[in-house]
């Protein structure tokens, strides 16, 4: 951890917290005057520790400072409670520090209203929707002033630094929060100090096994790796300087991975910390990008070089605004990361959007810092959980970046497809997409893109709703627009259905019946076609004008079901043969469709896209349904005696109650006094308790359950 960060936990007093704070930026008298208000403010309050509340928000500002270095932001860090913990109003802050500073805390006081949500167990519904709520409003908060984030950022590293003092269950809950929704958004915004905090802050309580495990392992072998490790960074030096990088002109920095990332890699290649290979790194820092390419020449002269494992993100940064050459090389038969970067890139990759007000005056420090995605936030979902669920990916994923034919460079989520490129392009291009083309070869849409490919995607003239697409693209924008289109799709499908079924329906004296019906009728009929009444009320209707004989068939038209294997029609016209079309395929209980071709039904898939050109071409549809079987299926595991006859006395029992087996699995020790059996049976009757009661009657049940219910 940042020892700056790691020396206030210990700090506890309004004195201490004050030197600290002075410290860290110039302690003019706005600022003392906003220290003595918010001590006045928090009078008589105290933390759960004990401490007086003021120690609270005067370290925040300290830690804002630190971070960013901007009087504004550490007046509200001062102020940040006093909206929402006092008697004072934003009218009183406005009054007596402008409207710059209310504006900060309003929003910061809006962000607080959503933590009074108290988050329920793990796995609980109650809250995924609480920390979205909180996590939206965050967001939404900071649409405007991504100010209100950092300082929200600094007041969680302080709640976390502090953690200690709270019950264990709250330590939990208030951990899980900060891995899942606030260290992410450090990650977006490149503050990588806040970021790598808040990560070993909440894996500290999450995972104390794990951490003392990994934390120990560092104490334990850091001598031992510290010194072959200096001697690389010696030699390096060394390199460095016979070229002309003396002191001034470069620096080397090192770093040990933090303990959440090193957890991370360890779970996620399956290994263990010894196999780490990039536990520890060095850091060239020089005067400008040329310089990092020289010395990137330079170590792969001097070392061997990892080429898999090499990295530029000077050419292709990162949407964070991070920039830094990674390569790995081999020395002494060890393997070491180096990060190659300017100082400016430091900053960037170590402050991230803070470093805009810390180095207020350098030229472009802020200019390669990305906020779309921020703003992109604000149009997501109005479904909360959602939100959160494309937000949280937005913010998660590793990245990759890819270019067009001309040249540009695009960044998206690791593991993401040539049709979430699409998308990215433009949703026109996604929706009307039939192929791609990565590095000058033909390949399917869903083919998954890597690193440094060249894309480009030829597209048609119809709109191409890929429905069951929606689970093998990445992006959240992917995902809403191939939902959007498939609703619109749907909409027409309906109406079209139910405008042919009609016209096919009283095709014997009137092919354009539907086109009387209000649009919103035709979209039930395919629903709720066993009405009939209320459609041929309707019908008759429309067409008084017509003859007595035709309002008589119309009276008089009666239907019938007719049933083949899984399928139903229903149908005022004889029926005798149903046929799956060969281009859609569909299975039991997909959506379908049926068109009428002579006396045989040919079912296609609803979402087929011959059957739309059939529907757009007036052909006739008949009305169509899966059998709606009425068994059940239930599993259970029952004890029976070990001798002979008794399974057998079982089975013929449970035909008789009527039910069907289909599935056993006998125990296997012949030897025990009791064998465990599990059966998969169905039977008409869902009510679970009754059929349990029903096989209790019989025989002894350990286990009893709903199929449907298995994997709850």
């Amino acid at each position: 951890m940042d020892s700056f960060l790691n020396n206030l936990k210990n700090i506890t007093d309004i004195q201490s917290a004050s030197n600290e704070l002075a410290l860290k930026i110039n302690f003019n008298a706005t600022i003392q005057s906003a220290l003595v208000f918010c001590i006045k403010a928090h009078e008589n309050q105290f933390r759960k520790s004990g401490e007086l509340y003021s120690v609270h928000p005067i370290l925040v500002a300290a830690i804002t400072a630190y971070f960013s270095n901007d009087e504004t932001m550490v007046i509200a860090a001062l102020l940040h409670d006093v909206v929402e913990d006092t008697p004072y109003t934003l009218v009183d802050i406005t009054l007596h520090f402008g409207e710059d500073v209310a504006h900060i805390v309003d929003g910061l006081t809006k962000i607080v209203e959503i933590r009074e949500h108290e988050l329920t167990a793990t796995t609980s519904n109650e809250k995924l929707l609480a920390a979205a709520l909180s996590f939206r409003k965050m967001l939404v908060a900071s649409i405007d002033d991504v100010r209100v984030l950092v300082v929200k950022l600094c007041d969680r590293i302080h709640n976390m630094l502090t953690l200690e003092a709270l019950p264990h269950e709250k330590q939990l809950r208030i951990s899980e929060e900060t891995l899942v929704v606030y260290a992410p958004i450090a990650h977006r915004l490149g503050i990588s100090i806040i970021k790598n905090t808040l990560e070993d802050l909440g894996f500290y309580y999450l995972y104390p096994k794990e951490y003392k495990e990994i934390d120990e392992y560092i104490q334990n072998y850091q001598q031992k790796i510290q010194l072959d490790f200096n001697h690389f960074v010696s030699q390096t030096k060394d390199i460095l300087q016979k070229m002309g990088y003396v002191d001034g002109k470069v620096q080397i920095l090192s770093r040990i991975k933090h303990h959440y990332s090193i957890y991370l890699k360890m779970q996620r290649k399956g290994i263990s910390i010894d196999e780490v290979l990039d536990l520890q790194a060095i850091r060239i820092l020089v005067e400008n990008e040329l310089d990092c390419y020289k010395a990137l020449g330079l170590m792969h002269i001097e070392y061997k070089p990892l080429i898999a494992r090499f990295k530029d993100y000077i050419a292709t940064p990162k949407e964070n605004g991070y920039k830094t050459i990674h390569t790995t090389v081999f020395h002494n038969s060890k393997i070491y990361e180096v990060q190659i970067r300017t100082v400016q890139m430091h900053n960037i990759a170590e402050y991230g959007v803070a470093a805009h007000w810390k180095y207020k005056g350098r030229d472009n420090i802020y200019e390669d810092i990305n906020l779309d995605w921020l703003h992109a936030l604000e149009s997501n979902s109005e479904d909360i959980e959602e939100f959160y669920i494309d937000a949280k990916q937005d913010l998660y994923s590793d990245e990759i970046v890819v270019y067009s034919p001309k040249g540009d460079l695009f960044t998206l989520p690791r593991g993401a497809t040539a049709f979430d490129f699409a998308y990215k392009i433009h949703t026109d291009v996604g929706n009307y997409a039939l192929q791609a083309i990565i590095n000058k070869v033909k390949k399917p849409l869903l083919t998954q893109l890597n690193s440094g490919d060249i894309v480009s995607i030829k597209t048609g003239k119809k709109l191409i709703p890929r429905c069951s697409w929606i689970d093998m693209v990445t992006t959240s924008k992917s995902k809403k627009s191939i939902k959007y289109l498939c609703s619109q799709r749907l909409k027409d499908i309906d109406e079209l259905t139910g405008r042919n079924i009609i016209n096919t329906i009283f095709s014997r004296f009137d092919n354009t019946v539907a086109g009387a019906i209000d649009i919103h009728q035709l979209k039930k009929v395919p629903l709720f076609l066993d009405n009939l009444k209320n459609i041929k009320r309707n019908i008759e209707n429309k067409i008084r004008k017509k003859s007595l004989f035709d309002r008589i068939k119309v009276q008089n038209l009666s239907f019938k079901s007719y049933t083949f294997d899984n399928i139903v029609i229903n149908s005022n016209f004889s029926i005798n043969l149903v046929l799956f079309d060969h281009c859609c395929h569909p299975k039991f209980g997909d959506d379908i469709v049926a068109f009428k071709k002579d006396k045989t039904a040919i079912i296609h898939h609803k979402l087929c896209d011959n059957a739309y050109e059939k529907m757009n071409l007036n052909e006739q549809m008949l009305f169509c349904e899966w059998v709606k079987y009425k068994f059940y299926i239930y599993k259970m595991v029952v004890s029976l005696p070990n001798t002979r006859g008794e399974m057998a006395k079982l089975l013929t029992y449970m035909a008789k109650v009527e039910a069907t087996i289909l599935f056993i699995e006998y125990g296997k020790d012949k030897y025990a006094q009791n064998q465990y059996c599990a059966i998969n049976f169905e039977i008409n009757n869902k009510n679970l308790e009754e059929v349990r009661k029903i096989v209790e009657k019989k025989t002894k049940v350990i286990e009893f359950y709903s199929a449907k219910d298995a994997y709850k």
